[in-house]
């Protein structure tokens, strides 16, 4: 609670119960409990008002509506990325059908005659 510990919480009654006595600590305690109910509200009153001038849910709707179109943006991006790697695959693999069909040109050109011995 407020980022105190069990001791700290203990230490701060012990010193409230000497100061203030027996008599008078449940009036205290239920005099803080109101004012802390009553801070409360006026922040939460003060936090809807600022909400309402500052038009805050027409600007969440927007910047939902923003943030939807970049996620469309960003799957279409991500799919042309992915076209683009299935079409860099198909330039890869056609390349190397042109290499080993001009591979397989030039060894049909590299054909030699081979003269044959004439047995006389």
């Amino acid at each position: 609670m407020f980022g105190m510990g069990f001791s700290e919480i203990l230490i701060i009654i012990v010193i409230a119960i000497l100061f203030l006595g027996p008599d008078k600590l449940p009036t205290a305690m239920v005099d803080i409990a109101k004012f802390f109910r009553d801070m409360k509200r006026t922040v939460s009153d003060v936090k809807n008002t600022i909400e309402e001038e500052m038009h805050v849910s027409e600007i969440k709707q927007e910047a939902l509506a923003y943030k939807e179109e970049l996620n469309k943006v960003s799957s279409s991006t991500a799919q042309l990325t992915n076209l683009d790697s299935h079409i860099d695959d198909f330039l890869d693999d056609t390349k190397k059908t042109n290499q080993l069909q001009q591979e397989n040109q030039s060894q049909q050109e590299r054909v030699t005659f081979k003269k044959e011995e004439s047995k006389a």
